[in-house]
């Protein structure tokens, strides 16, 4: 019995792999920010999600190191028991002036943070709304939960009303889901307008916000700052701390009721250990930064900018955003001109399938604003060379 489904596991992993879709980690000799060094040799580095160049940033390592010496490397326990320490107060308060919301949870990752924020808030009664792109996150958790689950055309309000319509006449109760800047495409819903939409039909608007906090709007509020929308027209507001903030983690931030609800409710949050108080201690001076230190998203502009301009020959996504897409359509060529730029000293991930849909294979390019202007020209004519 235990022969029979260990060899179903091979089997599956050998179809994986015949496919060109077998994933494995590489591991780093070291890491800062646009460069690379992995098995002795130093890359450009195009496939992190470090945008702002925080995750090196000397004040936020001496934060990270002194929050270790003063409270120690872990929080000891849940958030409700013992877990909950003075920094992670400070960590949430933070938050809450900064985004201008009452409220705010701190969760061990984005995918627990978008888990919770589902499989708690939406009842029986209630109808999911995702849009197609969501993240797997999202996708997982709606697919779990007790309501109802319908996704609508990708960034599509025309689909998106017709939803609604339905459900409003069925009966049901709508709960609408998207992303400020979605990882793959690097492109962005309308979001005044969704909201709009969403308040003509009484529906909550929950934003997974992951590759907009710290880029994007005044002091990188993210997305809903940065199209007039506050974050307090939102139901619920999802970012983490792993991408533009450089460090681990994340956090829901909404009302005071929606909070306390995921506070007493949310399995993620009751029965988890609480997120590393040094950690905390980082991520409080990496905000810090994000707020006073314009010149990082000015700089990421520019550098996303520059990219646009040299690579307007080239068949990318329509994107503005740090997340430039390049689809070669079969896992081969993605893979083969990943390997082509490896050589050449650029190190740019072959996305595929399952993480983005069928035939659509791709480079998935991601500035930062340590990248430098010869960095971006240097991709760029690799680029050509490899496709």
């Amino acid at each position: 019995m235990v022969q029979a489904r260990l060899s179903r596991l091979q089997h599956a992993l050998t179809e994986r792999a015949a496919r060109q879709l077998l994933r494995q980690p590489v591991t780093l000799d070291s890491y800062n920010g646009r460069l690379i060094t992995v098995s002795g040799r130093e890359y450009l580095n195009f496939s992190g999600n470090d945008y702002l160049g925080l995750a090196q940033a000397p004040e936020v390592r001496q934060a990270f190191a002194d929050g270790a010496i003063a409270y120690g490397a872990g929080s000891s326990g849940s958030p409700l028991v013992t877990g909950q320490h003075k920094v992670h107060q400070q960590l949430t308060d933070t938050l809450c002036d900064w985004l201008g919301t009452e409220r705010a949870l701190l969760f061990s990752s984005g995918f627990a943070a978008n888990q919770a924020m589902l499989l708690t808030l939406a009842a029986k009664e209630d109808a999911l709304l995702l849009d197609k792109l969501s993240h797997a996150s999202l996708i997982d958790a709606a697919l779990c939960s007790k309501a109802a689950f319908k996704r609508f055309a990708h960034n599509n309000l025309n689909d998106l009303n017709q939803l609604l319509n339905h459900h409003n006449v069925a009966g049901s109760q709508p709960m609408v889901v998207t992303e400020g800047v979605f990882s793959m495409d690097g492109d962005s819903p309308d979001l005044a307008a969704m909201l709009s939409l969403c308040q003509k039909y009484s529906a909550p608007l929950l934003l997974d916000d992951a590759h907009g906090l710290g880029v994007l709007g005044p002091q990188g509020q993210g997305s809903a700052a940065s199209q007039g929308v506050a974050a307090s027209e939102l139901f619920c507001l999802m970012a983490n701390f792993g991408k533009a903030l450089g460090a681990g983690g994340a956090f829901i931030a909404a009302s005071n009721t929606v909070i306390d609800y995921l506070e007493q409710f949310g399995r993620h949050y009751i029965y988890s250990t609480a997120l590393s108080p040094a950690l905390c201690a980082g991520v409080l001076k990496s905000i810090q930064l994000c707020r006073q230190q314009d010149w990082r998203r000015d700089k990421l502009q520019h550098n996303i900018s520059l990219f646009r301009k040299l690579s307007a020959d080239l068949p990318l996504l329509v994107s503005a955003s740090a997340i430039q897409g390049l689809v070669l359509g079969s896992s081969a060529r993605a893979i083969a001109a990943s390997a082509q730029l490896k050589q050449a000293g650029i190190w740019l991930s072959a996305i595929r399938p399952p993480t983005v849909p069928a035939q659509s294979a791709r480079l998935r390019i991601t500035l930062s604003s340590q990248h430098t202007d010869d960095d971006i020209s240097m991709l760029v004519q690799q680029l050509r060379r490899a496709i």
